[in-house]
């Protein structure tokens, strides 16, 4: 029987989702009836007071007309992109422990449908609300809660431009970064937090840093007007997970028995199939995030290819040089460094561009999970080192190499200088932020839940497959 304090928890997890429709349910769209330029073709966009003034709709109140090419293809890659999670899960599992695998593979999962549901509640709004006046800098409103006002016919407005997709197919396709980036957390995580616990963390990391840091550098924040440059989302996606999940290994302290018992790689092949999901996927998360199926989308699938190999092949042969064996989980944990290194250089650089991001990715990202075991931080499955570190060396590096005539943006190696600083300042702000309020988020928690956030010893040993959730991943394990 479920103990109290599991029921405690999911009913407090609900009442805060559904607490948050009711609250913002009601809510009108802030700024009907303020007046816009016409589009390119001469149709007006709103007419009716039920509708958003920041889509496009003709003057006799239809939605303008949309690219179903355009359309078809961020569809198809929304899909892409939502097939990445459980490309983390299965890489994570293959990397826990065999009695772990459940508990592991489950947090990733669980992700998916707390997200899917916050982020219709409210969390689109706070990410990519309209401009309001006062704090819209640093966050959205609950203009959109329950997607008021977002259309699945009328395309939304962007800049002095109009996408050439519905409002609702850029909402979703956004839906699938933010499901993704807290699954990354949880390999911070692993062997050691309890399930219901981590339920609740989940809804108030999306809410408090997430949708935030979303908004600065996608939603018309005080990072996007600086000029940072993100094509998909290394700031947004990987500097956060990765930083908060070393933040989350702080707080919760060493595993038992670590460095002094094996705690390897449980299924190399579930690792493999992980990463080559993930590889599979990712040509949606970046190729996408032009929002149209044009050239450049065909140059971010070209470098981040590219760039994966390139830096599963470095640390490889790092690997390699230091311990004498080519490691094969070392070639999967490769590949996810570049594929995170180029996230937010894909729409900004060509292809040696996505050469020297690859090259760096594999070898410092390496360098830096040598240098987390040193210090014996036990973040478990290396999420600092490949998603902190590989994100925050593409952004630093996509302000380097930015090529204008892919991205419209010149980098510092085209004499850009101030594109470093710009985007430097834009990790350096993302990492401070992350990292610090999830060690807030967490030490109060701790404090606050009966018993702490952290399973007991004896649960640790047992395992949590078992302690968490009454399941075993294989029958004779």
């Amino acid at each position: 029987m479920p103990s109290k304090k599991l029921i405690m928890a999911v009913l407090l997890a609900t009442a805060i989702i559904i607490g948050s429709g009711v609250a913002f349910g009601g809510v009108a769209y802030a700024d009907h009836g303020r007046e816009v330029k016409p589009n390119e073709n001469g149709s007006i966009p709103f007419v009716e007071p039920d509708q958003n003034p920041y889509e496009c709709w003709t003057a006799e109140g239809e939605p303008c007309p949309i690219d179903h090419g355009d359309t078809a293809w961020m569809l198809t890659a929304s899909a892409l992109v939502l097939f990445m999670t459980p490309g983390v899960a299965f890489f994570y599992g293959g990397l826990a422990r065999s009695k772990n695998v459940v508990s592991t593979i489950g947090m990733c999962f669980i992700v998916m449908g707390i997200i899917s549901v916050q982020w219709v509640l409210y969390g689109y709004s706070l990410a990519f609300g309209p401009p309001t006046e006062g704090v819209h800098n640093f966050v959205g409103d609950f203009s959109y809660a329950l997607l008021n006002g977002v259309s699945h016919e009328a395309p939304l407005r962007v800049g002095d431009s109009w996408m050439s997709i519905p409002h609702q197919t850029f909402m979703i396709f956004q839906a699938m970064f933010a499901i993704i980036t807290p699954a990354l957390i949880v390999g911070g995580l692993v062997d050691r937090m309890k399930f219901s616990a981590f339920v609740i963390f989940i809804v108030l990391w999306a809410t408090f840093v997430y949708d935030p840091v979303a908004h600065w550098v996608w939603g018309g924040g005080f990072l996007m007007d600086l000029g940072t440059l993100d094509y998909a989302g290394g700031t947004v996606v990987h500097i956060t997970s990765g930083w908060s999940a070393l933040a989350g290994a702080l707080i919760l302290g060493r595993r038992i028995g670590y460095g002094k018992i094996p705690m390897e790689s449980h299924n190399v092949p579930m690792v493999v199939l992980g990463a080559a999901i993930l590889w599979f996927g990712w040509f949606g998360f970046n190729a996408g995030s032009g929002l149209a199926a044009d050239g450049r989308d065909t140059s971010a699938f070209v470098v981040t290819n590219t760039a994966t190999a390139m830096a599963s092949l470095a640390w490889v042969f790092m690997s390699w040089a230091h311990t004498g064996k080519p490691s094969i989980v070392g070639a999967a944990s490769g590949a996810v460094a570049g594929l995170v290194a180029i996230t937010p250089a894909s729409g900004f650089v060509g292809v040696m561009g996505a050469i020297i991001i690859g090259l760096a990715a594999g070898i410092i990202c390496y360098a830096a999970v040598v240098f987390k075991n040193r210090r014996r931080w036990d973040d478990a499955l290396d999420v600092w080192g490949i998603h902190g570190i590989g994100g925050t060396v593409g952004a630093i590096l996509t302000g380097v190499l930015a090529n204008e005539h892919i991205g419209g943006v010149a980098g510092g190696w085209e004499g850009n200088y101030m594109q470093i600083a710009i985007n430097s300042l834009g990790a350096g702000v993302s990492i401070a932020y992350a990292f610090g309020l999830t060690l807030l988020i967490l030490k109060v928690m701790d404090i606050v839940w009966p018993g702490g956030i952290r399973v007991t010893p004896k649960e640790e040993e047992i395992g949590l497959d078992i302690t968490q959730h009454g399941e075993k991943a294989y029958a004779t394990a």
